[in-house]
């Protein structure tokens, strides 16, 4: 979500004075409102290294989301095209709760792997599992499999551990912190310029604020709501990055600065490389 220009408070963006100190790359690509997909954040990533190795420099690659680490040290996942018309038509049923709810049952039918890792809220991921299918008569999760063949990333990665209470208390003041410096305002202003597209409006805390902006919650609510659904975000990604054997891991305790933590990855990646 970091490529999307204006959204800056609900994704953490790194500031003005952070990126005038240290480049930053990949951030404020496209306007919200364009659909923006792993295969051009990869192009975009292999433009930017290429530029970094042609100035002797190297990449470090931070963040964030597990498919796209996958995707870079193991490629796309293969899979179907999907013609506009299954996609127009799986769009069309999802409008209507009756419809959602339809298609989630569908996925349960078809694809029970896919629909046990998946929310029933969770309508852009249980539309493209069901577009496959359709597609090609194969789940999405047999898709997946032949894809996590590769399981090691190959490269020298350090992912931070942080405890569980520490971690469920820094995600609730962090989105109260967002809040107070302007998050809500951030969603209405972008909301009210082109909008979004169907990718950004689906971001933990963005479409929390844009349901409480239509009307359908109050701000506590799309408040508690975020705050939950982030957490439950979080051992999602925990569980993915166990599934990387050679990915070396950083228990972070109370107290300890980042400057500190930067010294220990450091010292980890020469371990991996020697």
């Amino acid at each position: 979500m970091l490529v999307y220009q204006g959204m800056d408070l609900g994704t953490a963006k790194p500031s003005k004075k952070q990126r005038a100190e240290i480049p930053h790359h990949l951030l404020d690509l496209v306007k919200p409102v364009e659909e923006f997909s792993v295969a051009r954040w990869l192009n975009s990533a292999e433009v930017a290294e290429n530029q970094l190795y042609l100035r002797g420099k190297s990449a470090l690659f931070v963040g964030g989301t597990n498919l796209y680490l996958k995707a870079l040290t193991g490629g796309l996942m293969d899979g179907p095209d999907i013609p506009e018309t299954v996609q127009s038509e799986l769009q069309v049923q999802s409008e209507t709760k009756e419809g959602r709810a339809a298609l989630f049952d569908e996925l349960q039918r078809v694809d029970p792997p896919s629909a046990q890792k998946l929310h029933p809220n969770d309508l852009r991921r249980i539309l493209r599992a069901l577009e496959v299918f359709r597609v090609s008569g194969r789940p999405h999760s047999s898709w997946q499999e032949q894809w996590g063949t590769k399981r090691t990333l190959g490269v020298p990665a350090v992912a931070l551990h942080w405890p569980r209470e520490v971690l469920r208390t820094r995600v609730s003041e962090r989105f109260h912190q967002m809040l107070a410096a302007g998050f809500v305002e951030e969603v209405q202003q972008i909301k009210d310029a082109d909008g979004y597209s169907p990718t950004a409006s689906k971001a933990l805390g963005y479409a929390q604020i844009l349901s409480y902006l239509a009307g359908e919650c109050t701000l506590e609510e799309a408040t508690q709501k975020a705050i939950t659904l982030t957490r439950t975000y979080i051992r999602r990604q925990m569980t993915w990055l166990r599934s990387f054997p050679d990915l070396k891991w950083l228990s972070v305790e109370k107290g300890q600065t980042a400057a500190f933590l930067a010294q220990q990855v450091a010292i980890l990646f020469r371990e991996k490389s020697t």
